[in-house]
Order: C-alpha cells, then structure tokens, then sequence
C-alpha cells in the first residue's frame, strides 16, 4: 500500500497569544507588561508537525478546528509545509487558545479549549474506518482518555502504522497506573523528567527508565531539558548532551525535540543519532518566541550532528 505520508500529527491544535518580555510575574490583582507579542499555531500537534515537514518528512496535521480562525490556521501550518487535508472544521466551537505567559525559564497557560473537545471523537471515528492507512506513522500529542485508550490504539495500529506519544503535562492521566499499562501498546513514549517523576516516583532519570522498562515499555525517549536527554530503547540506556543556547521562549520545545527525533527515526538512523538531532531541535526552538518560529531547518541540523557525532 502506497502511504503518502510520513507521518500525522494528531492531537489538540491552538492559537497562541504569547506574550514575552516580563521580568516578573503578576500578583493577584496586579497588572505587569509585556516587551512583546506574538500570534502562532500552537499546541503539540502543530509544532510537532511544523517542525517535522521544515525537516523535510511529508506531515499531516489531524486536528479540529473552528470556523472562525480555522483558515488562518491552515495557512499558517501550510507555511511550513504541513498538509492540511486532515484538519476538520467544527461548525459552531471557535479554535482553541492560549494566551501563553513567557520567561526565558518558564511559562504559563490560560486556554480555552473549543473545538478540540471534538478531537477524541474524530480520531477514534477515522481510525476505525481505517482513514489512517494513508500515514506510516501516528504522533499522538495529547493524552487519550484512559477509559478507551487500549481501544483506540488497537483501532490505530489495525490502520498498520507505528504510533507514538507524548502527553504533556496531564496530572490524572500521569498518576493513573493504567497509564503505564498503555505504554506497552505504543512505539515511543516521550516524557520530559517531571512527567516521568509522576509516573514512576523516580527523580533519577535512569531509575525511571528502569520503572518503564518494568512496566512493559520498549522505547521511552526521556526529555532533560538543559541537561540533555537519556532514554531506553529495547533494552539498552543511551544519553546524550544538550546542545547549549541562549533561549529566550521555551514554548514548544518538548514538541520541537519530538519532531527532530520521530524525523530521523522515520529515515531509519541510529537511535543515539535520532536523540542527538531531537537535543537539536529542541533547543534551537528556544531561541525564537513562539512554538514554530525558531524551528531549524534540515541544513543546519545535518551541519551540527557532524560536529556532536
């Protein structure tokens, strides 16, 4: 079967109203100001997706969007050369959005989450009528409801793709034990180490490995950040370094680095390699408000991987 893309994206899509800039964060009742603005495509699916067509994999978006700014949307994920084709429009739920609250450090969400209280519903739809047979590979980023998650992955790998995850930050679902039982149905997981403390009650990186490996996972990918990333993958721990930057927003970067990995990954490279390009991308997203803006293109990641390899 001839399979068009890649890889799809699936899970929440945003628009983002970042503000960045502050030197300190609000009170209650006080007001700070921002030294800058942005708008952009947010949410992990999107960066996720923007960051893996910039490298040259052909990506599909699956996401649901609204009427009101959907188009704006699609053009913007477009610009990166993401396809489309899976978005579909809800007809009266505006998009989702964020007004994203950013430091170099840290940041702060508020959102609302319209028409992506429609997107665990489709998904399980498509995948059931086998609309997924058109992907080698499905990245889930959002955290499918543990109550028919067993069923939704099986529906996705009946479409005979490989699937992989990251959740984000999602508290219940992280300190379900059901979630680790899921783990054995996917390809990857990609925790940062605060997620993988919740699921496991181990801080030492390798120790929570160890606990995944226990539990029945393959191949979990196990973000650092500054401190670079480790992970398991059939069996054997591998590290790497970060890739030092000066950030200035760390929006999206988890997701960056999911791109960067899953695009190496797909082209059939070394693991240590594929975890080395993903410390790339991850950081360099840092040095750009935004999820997308700071993405690097497949030149200069190809250049960089030369001198770390």
């Amino acid at each position: 079967m001839t399979r068009p893309f890649d890889a799809i994206v699936a899970g929440d899509l945003f628009v983002d109203l970042i503000l960045g800039g502050f030197t300190e964060w609000p009170g209650p009742g006080t007001e700070v100001f921002a030294k800058d603005y942005r708008r952009d495509v947010g949410g992990g699916a999107a960066i996720t997706a923007c960051g893996l067509a910039r490298l040259g994999s052909n990506t599909g978006v699956f996401s649901v969007v609204g009427n009101d700014t959907g188009a704006w949307v699609a053009e913007r994920l477009q610009s990166f050369g993401v396809q489309t084709s899976e978005l579909r429009f809800h007809a009266t739920e505006p998009t989702a959005f964020s007004v994203a609250v950013s430091t170099a450090q840290d940041r702060t969400f508020l959102t609302y989450q319209g028409a992506n209280r429609k997107f665990p519903e489709v998904l399980a739809e498509t995948a059931n009528a086998g609309g997924l047979q058109k992907t080698r590979h499905l990245h889930l980023g959002w955290a499918p409801p543990l109550e028919t998650a067993t069923a939704l992955l099986a529906a996705i790998r009946g479409n005979g793709c490989t699937v992989s995850l990251d959740t984000g930050w999602h508290e219940a679902w992280l300190s379900d034990a059901r979630a680790m039982d899921l783990l054995r149905d996917v390809d990857i997981f990609f925790p940062n180490e605060v997620e993988a403390l919740r699921m496991t009650g181990h801080a030492d990186p390798k120790a929570c490995l160890l606990a995944f490996q226990q539990a029945g996972a393959r191949r979990v990918v196990l973000k650092l950040g500054h401190r670079g990333a480790v992970m398991l993958w059939d069996g054997e721990i591998l590290e790497a370094e970060p890739w030092a930057v000066n950030p200035i927003d760390t929006i999206g970067a988890g997701d960056s680095f999911d791109a960067g990995f899953l695009h190496y990954w797909l082209r059939g490279e070394a693991p240590l390699t594929c975890l080395n390009a993903a410390n790339v991308c991850g950081a360099l997203s840092t040095e750009a408000y935004g999820g997308v803006a700071g993405f690097p293109d497949a030149a200069k990641v190809k250049a960089i991987l030369k001198e770390i390899l």
